[in-house]
This record gives C-alpha cells, sequence and structure tokens, in this order.
C-alpha cells in the first residue's frame, strides 16, 4: 500500500462502539507505519456548540432544522479536514459519526470521491451492553450539569432520534456490516480494490486485549471445606490475600475491575479497587461459577459417598458432564464467551483489563485464549495465591503465571 489511500468511514447508532473501533483501527494501521488519523464529528460538536444544548436529546431531533444544519456543517468540516489530510502525507482517514441516514452518506460519497471508501457500520443490540454503555457515556464532562438519571433519560431519546433516520448499509460500493460485540461480520461487500481490506477485516474479527489480569477470588470457607458453589465469604488468610491483590496492583491503572454476582469476587475486587483512582467494579452474572445443582454446598467427598453415580459419571467426562439441574463446563462455554465479550467490549478504550473469577469460570477464560483440548480444561491450574497475566494481539501472545505475595 505504498500510494493508496483510503477513507474509512464508521456509521451505527450511538454506544454501539465506534469511537472505541477508531482508536483500535488507528493503533493498528500506525503500527503497520500506515499514517492514519480520525475526524471526530462529536469532537467538533462539543468544541463548537455549548455542552448545555449537545447533552439534550432535542438537539438530535430531525425535525430540529437548525440542529441538522449545524450537523451536516460539522460532517462537511470533518471532510474537508480528512480531503487534505489525504492529499498530503496521510494514507488513511477514519470518519466517526453515527453516519446514520442514507442522506448523509450519499453526501459523503459525492464529496470524498478522489479515494476509495470503506463504510463500516457498528450493530449491537445487547441491552446489557447498552444499559452500561449509555451509563459511561452520561458520566462525561457533556452531561456534567446533568443528573445521572436524566443524563440516560436524554441519552436514550438521542438514540431514538437517530433510530427515525437510521438506513442500514446496503447499497454503499464498499461495506462491512459488523456486530460489534461479538467482532462478527455480519454482511460485505467491497466493488473497489481496498490494498489493506484483509489486512482491516482480520483485525474487526480478532479478540485483542494488550494486557489482562487474571484472577482467581481470594480463599473462602468452601475452600478451606472442599466444598463446591455456594456463596461464601473470604476467610482471614483470603482478606489478607485480597489486600495484597490490593497492594500489588497499586501503581497500575485499573479502570474496571470484572466479578462475578458471588460475593467472594466482588470482596477480592473491592480490595483492589480501594487503591485504585476512579476504578469501576462491574458484575457480570456470565462469570458466575459452574452451577453445581444439587450438589451445590457439598463436598466431593460427600458427593462420592452419596451420589456415586454422579461422582463416577463426572470423573469420567468431567468437561462434558452436568451436575444434575445444574451445569457442565461444555454448557457454560457460551456464558463465559459472551462475559468475555462484554468485558472487552466495555473495556477497549484501556490498556489494562481485569477480571476476577473462579476456578472452573478461569479455566474457560483461558482455554479461550490457550485453545486447550476440552477433555485437558477441567485440570487447568488455577491458584489462589497467582494470577495469569495473558496479552494476546494479532502480533503478540503472552501467557505468565505470576505471584503477588
Amino acid at each position: 500500500m505504498n500510494d493508496e489511500k483510503l477513507y474509512i468511514v464508521l456509521m451505527g447508532l450511538p454506544a454501539r462502539g465506534k469511537s472505541t473501533l477508531a482508536v483500535r483501527l488507528q493503533d493498528a494501521l500506525r503500527k503497520d507505519s500506515i499514517a492514519t488519523r480520525i475526524f471526530n464529528n462529536g469532537n467538533l460538536r462539543r468544541i463548537h456548540r455549548p455542552l448545555a444544548e449537545t447533552s439534550l436529546s432535542s438537539f438530535y431531533s430531525p425535525d430540529n432544522s437548525p440542529a441538522v444544519s449545524l450537523r451536516d456543517g460539522f460532517a462537511r468540516m470533518n471532510m474537508k479536514r480528512a480531503k487534505a489530510y489525504l492529499r498530503n502525507s496521510g494514507r488513511v482517514a477514519i470518519l466517526d459519526a453515527t453516519n446514520a441516514s442514507r442522506r448523509r452518506r450519499e453526501m459523503i460519497e459525492t464529496f470524498l470521491n478522489d479515494h476509495p471508501v470503506l463504510f463500516i457500520e457498528c450493530v449491537n443490540d445487547d441491552a446489557d451492553i447498552l444499559h452500561l454503555s449509555i451509563q459511561e457515556k452520561t458520566r462525561l464532562q457533556e452531561f456534567a450539569h446533568l443528573d445521572p438519571k436524566t443524563a440516560q433519560a436524554e441519552f436514550l431519546k438521542r438514540i431514538d432520534y437517530y433510530k427515525m433516520i437510521y438506513t442500514p448499509l446496503a447499497v454503499e460500493r464498499n461495506f462491512v456490516r459488523l456486530d460489534s460485540l461479538q467482532n462478527r461480520i455480519i454482511e460485505e461487500r467491497h466493488t473497489d480494490v481496498i490494498g489493506i481490506y484483509a489486512r482491516l477485516r482480520d483485525y474487526l474479527v480478532t479478540d485483542e486485549v494488550k494486557n489482562l489480569y487474571l484472577i482467581r477470588h481470594a480463599q473462602t470457607t468452601y475452600n478451606l471445606e472442599d466444598r463446591i458453589g455456594g456463596d461464601p465469604g473470604l476467610t482471614e488468610k483470603g482478606k489478607e490475600q485480597a489486600e495484597a491483590l490490593g497492594q500489588f496492583f497499586a501503581k497500575k491503572k485499573i479502570s474496571y475491575i470484572f466479578t462475578s454476582s458471588k460475593r467472594r469476587t466482588r470482596r477480592t475486587a473491592q480490595a483492589i479497587a480501594a487503591r485504585q483512582d476512579a476504578c469501576r467494579i462491574i458484575a457480570l452474572r456470565e462469570f458466575d461459577e459452574i452451577n453445581a445443582g444439587i450438589c451445590e454446598g457439598m463436598t466431593y467427598a460427600e458427593i462420592e459417598q452419596h451420589m456415586p453415580h454422579v461422582f463416577r459419571q463426572r470423573e469420567a467426562n468431567k468437561y462434558s458432564y452436568a451436575y444434575p439441574e445444574g451445569e457442565s463446563y461444555a454448557i457454560m462455554k457460551a456464558r463465559i464467551e459472551s462475559g468475555i465479550k462484554k468485558s472487552f467490549f466495555l473495556n477497549r478504550r484501556a490498556d489494562n483489563i481485569m477480571i476476577v473469577g473462579h476456578q472452573a469460570v478461569n479455566r474457560l477464560i483461558l482455554s479461550h485464549f490457550l485453545y486447550r483440548r476440552e477433555d485437558d480444561v477441567p485440570y487447568i491450574y488455577i491458584p489462589q495465591d497467582r494470577f495469569y497475566y495473558i496479552v494476546s494481539t494479532q502480533n503478540k501472545k503472552l501467557f505468565e503465571l505470576k505471584k503477588y505475595e
């Protein structure tokens, strides 16, 4: 791609991951020595208009003609800047905006006619992720003058206004419709020759994490008694382990800690978050420990004594055997994968990501990166006095088991 130049135009409803994708694409292309720059319409809007105006949903109403003209003006401003960038040293210009209507995209295609235009539509209708994403967006300075409830209501109304004009990609010459949560391409078309398309496409479908700290919760009363499941609290040693984790990670910036809904993971996370600035703990039920069904709260010795058939069948196929009225590793896999996708989606702007999980949960998370055979997954070593450090990008794979005490 010595002389080839390209416009990447993002589109999609608010809170669907467009801006995060723009940053990720810019970082990836720059690592390949491809001069890339983002042109974000929202940044212009916040610079040139009062935040008290742009935070209100009425500014995005298709019936608000003055506001429509202003937003079209910001779009044209960025198109001119993008065109000038490619006319000089730039090779890829990323235009980041909703671009929800076919009218807006026709305007883009007409003006940016000197190089190929690739549209990327971000699609994501997961209700939990949308709710959490809106919570994060309404913490920004733009909404500081509104109380949280009002800010979230205004943002939801903004989305409704965009839905009124939303037309999915279909007739554009070059486009990708992307499930931005699952990193899965729904539909694609590339009419023009785009030399870096294969590189871009591969990046769009790849889970990337720069620094993942995968931690098992600290010691519990059930651990001492070799009991499974339940919702036990931490022992005194467990509390000391949690404090040691907090001390160990005190100098690392952790924006989010993802846990299960169980007390033992949340209590461990609280000790870490207490030594961080502006660190949020987000509990995802997808990371709950394996459901042992009728065996919840029992020891393995009790299961062998009172339910020998259950014990023998599970020993024979630990990955696929489901506890009566409970789960197997095989059943868990889908929800664990969903939890990984959600945590990565919410944390994509930060370099460090932390998950505090359980033994079976962390085994499945590790297998997501290690590609272990199913039969071996239930035997992956998950200690409580160490954690896994994982880097998984297109250019680097690293797995380390590290001590913190």
